[in-house]
């Protein structure tokens, strides 16, 4: 690594080449707004970092609350410059500070955040519930939009901020009650940014664009850090242009000549649904090297399709680029290697299921599972597949837990030593190797490719984001008194390959004139108004139907085997299929046939 620090690195391009662009926002998606180059970009880091020495503020933790933009660029590098530790949230929406505010307030209270630092709107925004968060009032608030640029020549370089300083904290959690943050060094961000430069294949020529928020490591990593890394030109967009006008990405890429850019499965599944045939015709993706694909499961079906719709306008199937990573270890752990053929693997799905064992079969095998590769082991990325159970390594065809061991590595959970110990101190039993990051994913390695099969945790990702069940469950439970307090299942199912959420929910015993349909209805709204999440499902169930450990422990996954089943005891039910839902009611017609037969005999 030519760098220490991020700091290093930023004042070096500063300092040789001044005038060079280096980032560009796209206003709406399509024009161009505000720009920097590494001169104008340097100046003000380091008067945002002067100001917060002014402040003592080092080994602070401060959050950085913006709309999408350059802003947070600035922001996140300023707190680099003086040692404050840098926490990049989600941003509060007017009209929306309900279902926005708990996270934020979780994060707050878990990081003890004492520093804020958005803009004037932000502030505005968060004015109106100054009551509802004590918090904010002892909270140091600083719009960096009008910091003044002169004390830029006030800035020192701290020389005990060093490669192994804390530089900002990625926090993982969907979860109001239990946010974890992942704690990142100098040195895991410059390891990993050179990792990416050299496994995703960027050159001084590279072109990137972006619309993944900077919240979200994806975003932050490889979407705005790494073309800093690389000296490349870099145009950003808003996530809610991308939503609101996918091409918009299409067209960005088609007008600069990108070559890197990033997204998650439904990004590439949105474009083609919304593609028209006008706008292909506008569209020149011969540029693009490398179609990032990660943050939640991949779907072959939706790349064939991206594919097909776009190779008119001069996209290539090998520019896509399947990956698969996770905060902990910074961001990426596999990626495929820039313009080669992505990997598919067809497998015997009741040999993975009953067996947990990769048999490989042909594609039009009866029982066939097909897995997209996430690509190759990024550089020098160390990676064993572990029986979760056992500690111990698995063979070469079952599937087992990643483990991973890598510079890029994350430190451990903010302030949670046993959360800490239980998932980035792992060692492999009978040989004592170790330590090793626990991922939570299942997965197997096939001639250098890595595969994700499932999830060990119970998040679900839906459209990209992560939503933890308890916090959906304990949505659903406040919606009605005759919905039994924790005693709710909330899971993901695949239903033509994209992930969809199911909600299982006991009744109180001796319910009487329950309108179970209005419940339903009230169910399906709150997910939506809270989380942003259509139920694809709903099932009001009898009480002895929801599964827990003897710690207490919801079994969401036994929960799930008997909703695909059919066998759970609902009292009503709805979906988007009714054939799927119906099963429950011929289920339950046959037991009070078969209950009677027998009272009868």
């Amino acid at each position: 690594m030519k760098y220490s620090t991020l700091i290093d690195l930023l004042k070096t391009l500063s300092t040789e080449q001044p005038e060079k662009l280096a980032y560009t926002f796209l206003t709406d998606g399509k024009k161009e707004g505000e720009n920097f180059t590494y001169g104008s970009l340097e100046r003000r880091v380091r008067a945002i970092g002067a100001l917060l020495q002014k402040h003592q503020a080092k080994g602070e933790r401060g959050l950085l609350l913006y709309p999408q933009g350059l802003e947070v660029i600035v922001a996140f590098c300023g707190c680099l410059y003086s040692g404050v530790i840098a926490i990049p949230v989600p941003p509060p929406e007017a009209g929306r500070l309900k279902r926005t505010l708990p996270r934020l307030r979780a994060i707050v209270q878990d990081a003890q955040a004492s520093i804020v630092l958005t803009n004037s709107r932000i502030i505005s925004i968060l004015e109106e519930v100054d009551d509802e968060f004590p918090e904010f009032e002892t909270m140091r608030w600083i719009d960096t939009e009008s910091v003044d640029l002169e004390l830029a020549k006030e800035w020192k370089q701290d020389p005990d901020i060093t490669s192994d300083t804390l530089a900002y904290l990625q926090y993982t959690s969907g979860s109001t009650s239990t946010p974890k943050g992942v704690m990142l060094t100098h040195r895991n961000l410059i390891h990993h940014l050179d990792y990416l430069q050299r496994a995703c294949g960027y050159t001084p020529e590279s072109v990137s664009v972006t619309w993944m928020p900077y919240f979200h490591d994806y975003g932050l990593v490889e979407g705005m850090m790494e073309p800093l890394y690389n000296g490349t030109l870099c145009y950003i967009m808003s996530p809610f242009s991308f939503v609101k006008q996918p091409l918009r990405w299409l067209q960005a890429i088609s007008n600069y000549k990108a070559t890197h850019t990033q997204g998650p499965n439904f990004a590439y599944d949105i474009c083609v649904r919304r593609a028209k045939p006008k706008q292909l015709a506008t569209l020149d993706l011969s540029s693009w090297e490398a179609a990032g694909n990660a943050a939640e499961p991949i779907n072959p079906k939706v790349m064939e399709s991206f594919y097909k719709t776009f190779s008119e306008c001069g996209f290539r199937w090998n520019s896509f680029a399947p990956c698969y990573g996770l905060a902990e270890d910074t961001l990426l752990v596999s990626a495929k290697p820039k313009l080669t053929d992505p990997v598919l693997c067809t497998i015997d799905a009741i040999a993975l299921v009953e067996k947990n064992q990769v048999v490989e079969v042909s594609a039009d095998f009866a029982n066939v599972r097909a897995y997209p590769s996430c690509g190759r082991l990024v550089c020098e990325t160390q990676v064993a597949i572990i029986n979760p159970e056992t500690f111990t390594k698995c063979a070469k065809n079952e599937v087992g837990e990643i483990w991973v061991s890598d510079p890029s590595v994350a430190q451990g959970y903010w302030q949670r030593p046993d959360a800490t110990k239980e998932t980035f101190q792992a060692y492999i039993k009978d040989t004592g190797e170790g330590p090793f990051l626990r991922t939570g994913d299942l997965g197997f390695l096939k001639d250098g490719e890595l595969y994700i099969t499932g999830r060990i945790k119970d998040l679900i990702i839906i459209r990209g984001t992560n939503h933890y069940p308890q916090d959906i469950e304990w949505t659903v439970q406040q919606v009605h008194p005759a919905l039994r307090s924790d005693y709710g299942a909330a899971f993901s199912i695949e239903v033509r390959g994209d992930e969809h959420l199911v909600i299982v929910q006991e009744v109180e015993r001796r319910t009487q004139d329950l309108n179970v349909e209005k419940v339903i209805n009230d169910i399906r709204q709150a997910v939506s108004e809270e989380h942003e999440l259509q139920a694809y499902a709903v099932v009001l169930a009898k009480s002895g139907n929801i599964l827990k450990t003897a710690s207490g422990k919801i079994q969401r996954r036994a929960c799930k085997s008997n909703f695909l089943a059919g066998t759970l005891g609902a009292i009503a039910d709805w979906s988007e299929n009714p054939q799927l839902t119906s099963k429950y009611r011929q289920l339950e017609a046959e037991v009070e046939s078969l209950a009677s037969k027998m009272k009868n005999s």
